[in-house]
């Protein structure tokens, strides 16, 4: 997955607030997301969905969103001590 730089940059420093690596970040911030749209989901079906379907639409007619240059790699750097 390649996620776009300035969303990168975020979750980069995130991670680094929480003294976590980049990948693990990523992987909690992902998983709250899938458990809070599951709850939603469970609460009332057709708003998840509802909601989706808005986001597909509004993509669809902004047109696809590229990146610039190529992805760049990461290193994280912690602090000693």
């Amino acid at each position: 997955m390649v996620l776009p730089e300035e969303l990168c940059d975020r979750l980069s420093a995130l991670a680094e607030t929480e003294s976590r690596t980049l990948s693990n970040m990523a992987k909690v911030l992902i998983q709250q997301g899938v458990e809070r749209l599951e709850r939603l989901q469970a609460e009332a079906p057709s708003v998840g969905t509802d909601r989706f379907r808005q986001v597909l639409e509004q993509q669809q007619r902004d047109g696809p969103r590229r990146l610039r240059g190529a992805p760049r790699r990461l290193r994280l750097h912690r602090p000693t001590g």
